[in-house]
This record gives structure tokens, C-alpha cells and sequence, in this order.
């Protein structure tokens, strides 16, 4: 295992190699240019060419991707066109309050989805697995911005139950309970989508798993059904489900940075769409790699997991 651990490792670089090149390209060759929104509107072409030159945005785009590229490499992701902060700080100080938002949310959305998929299984084509099933379909079918936009509206406007956004109350002692509060709706946002994705996967590997004759055995033996659905069935049903949560990181991203925009939460979702309207192309790049990145990860833990999960899978 640890041999094959080093081997993912070592293919990751050259994969991270390839993101780096995409990532740059992509980003400088969209139209525009970060001078464009920084300098006075009467400045002159002469101040506009100084100032590229300062920032390094005159050199050929090869030029400009290498010096890029060994600044990664000692570190440095560079500094905010926008604010003249260094992206590693920026991130930082982001990271935190979407890895808070996206660990609750993924922890809820399981805890919600697995019973549910293994209860939809066992009662299959009751009231109780169409209920289910309709709660799935609500989950994957609904955006993030419109359920985002609903819940404010219905319990932040409406309601007066939560906060319409933010982290913590503004003038506030930034308590557990004003945290907490702030977090339940966009929390709800991500978790109804993930639940919702994975209910599905979760009840059709219970229902391939379920019809297996060792299980009718088991049930001819006088096990009890916890045991029988909980600790044979639910084992051997988790090798598709650990896929479909390798799967749910990046979609989480990607959720997380329209959730953040909707609830103004502050974390790398918000610094991504002000990234972007700002054309802060070094701060869009430091992000982007943080994301692959955390795909990457994901993936080799997909892949250990499935080891713990199935004994037969063994990496050689």
C-alpha cells in the first residue's frame, strides 16, 4: 500500500504540471487585462505600458509562464493585482471558512443520505421510498442559486428566523451561536444537493447488494436484519458509494463557489467570483490549483478506501 501511495504521488506531479499550463494559458489569454481595471480611466499609454512592464505583464506570455512557474515552485504564488497582498495570504485566509462550510456540509449530507438510500432500499416501492426518491430528484434538479435564493427569501426576509449572510452578525461578539446560525442555510444549501446525489447511488448499490444469495442465507440463518443490511449488505454495497464521494469533492467546489457568492460567506468561493470581476488573474490561478490539488487528494483516498472497504482489493 505505501508503495503504491509513493507511485500516485509521484504520477500526480507531472498531472499538477499540466494543470499549472492549462491554468495559466486559460486565465492570461482571456480578453482583457488586469491594467485595464487599476489604472486611471485618463491615464496615458506611456503610464499603461509602465505599468505592465512593473507587473511583468509586457513579457511574451512563455516568458511570463515560467517565471510563474518558478516562483510556484519555491512557494510563491505571486501577489493580488487587486489588493497587493500575496495570493499564499489571500488563500489562507479564505480556506478556513470554506472548509468549515464544505466539511458540515458534507458530513450532514451523508448522514441524511445514507440511511435514507439503505431505508428506500429495504421498502422499495413504498410511500416511503417515493418520498425519498422525490426528495433525491428535488436535491440534483434544484440549482444552488435558486434554493440559495429561496431559503433567504422564505426564512431570512420572510421569516426573520436566520441571517440573510455573512460569517458573523457585523458589530458582533463572534460567538459559537452567532457562527452557528449563519451557517445553517447555506449548510442546508450544499448538504440538500449532496444528499440528494448520493441517495440515489446509495440505494441502487443496496438493491444490487440486497437480491445476492449469500444475503438470503444469511436471512435463512436467523440474523437479524440490522445486521444482515447494516454490516453484510452496506460493506459490500460502499465500493460505488466511496466512488461517488471522490466524485463529490470537486462538485462540491464548484457548489461551494455559487453557495458562497449567494450567502456573501467568506471563503474561496466569494474570492473566486471577486477574482474574476476584478481580473485577478495571479489570486484566480493560486485558487485553481488549490483545486486540483484537493482532487487529486481525493482521489487517492477514493482509492485507499476502497482497500478498507474490500478486503480482496489489494495494491501491489
Amino acid at each position: 500500500m505505501a508503495q503504491y501511495i509513493i507511485r500516485r504521488i509521484l504520477i500526480a506531479i507531472p498531472v499538477i504540471l499540466g494543470v499549472t499550463i492549462l491554468n495559466f494559458f486559460i486565465i492570461n489569454l482571456a480578453p482583457g487585462n488586469p491594467v485595464d481595471m487599476y489604472v486611471n480611466p485618463s491615464a496615458t499609454p506611456q503610464q499603461i505600458a509602465m505599468e505592465k512592464h512593473a507587473l511583468g505583464l509586457d513579457q511574451p506570455i512563455i516568458i511570463q509562464y515560467f517565471h510563474w512557474l518558478g516562483q510556484l515552485i519555491q512557494g510563491n504564488l505571486g501577489f493580488s493585482y487587486s489588493t497587493r497582498e500575496p495570493v499564499t495570504s489571500l488563500i489562507t485566509s479564505h480556506i478556513g471558512p470554506t472548509m468549515l462550510l464544505m466539511g458540515i456540509s458534507l458530513i450532514i449530507g451523508y448522514l441524511i443520505a445514507i440511511p435514507l438510500g439503505i431505508i428506500s432500499a429495504r421498502k422499495q416501492n413504498s410511500w416511503v421510498d417515493y418520498l425519498t426518491t422525490g426528495f433525491s430528484f428535488f436535491g440534483v434538479s434544484v440549482p444552488h442559486f435558486f434554493l440559495g435564493l429561496g431559503v433567504i427569501y422564505l426564512f431570512a426576509t420572510k421569516v426573520l428566523l436566520f441571517p440573510t449572510g455573512g460569517m458573523n452578525t457585523l458589530g458582533g461578539s463572534g460567538s459559537f451561536s452567532d457562527l452557528f446560525v449563519h451557517l445553517i442555510l447555506p449548510v442546508a444549501v450544499l448538504s440538500t444537493g449532496i444528499a440528494g446525489n448520493m441517495i440515489r447511488y446509495v440505494r441502487s448499490s443496496m438493491l444490487d447488494v440486497l437480491g445476492k444469495d449469500y444475503l438470503r442465507t444469511a436471512k435463512a440463518k436467523g440474523l437479524r436484519q440490522f445486521i444482515i443490511t447494516n454490516k453484510h449488505a452496506l460493506r459490500n454495497a460502499l465500493i460505488p458509494i466511496i466512488t461517488v464521494i471522490g466524485i463529490d469533492i470537486p462538485m462540491l467546489i464548484g457548489g461551494a463557489i455559487v453557495t458562497e457568492q449567494v450567502f456573501q460567506w467568506p471563503g474561496l468561493g466569494l474570492l473566486t467570483i471577486q477574482s474574476i470581476s476584478s481580473r485577478d488573474y495571479s489570486t484566480l490561478m493560486g485558487i485553481n490549483l488549490i483545486a486540483a490539488i484537493a482532487v487529486l487528494l481525493a482521489n487517492l483516498l477514493t482509492d485507499i478506501f476502497y482497500a478498507v472497504a474490500d478486503p480482496r482489493i489489494r495494491y501491489e
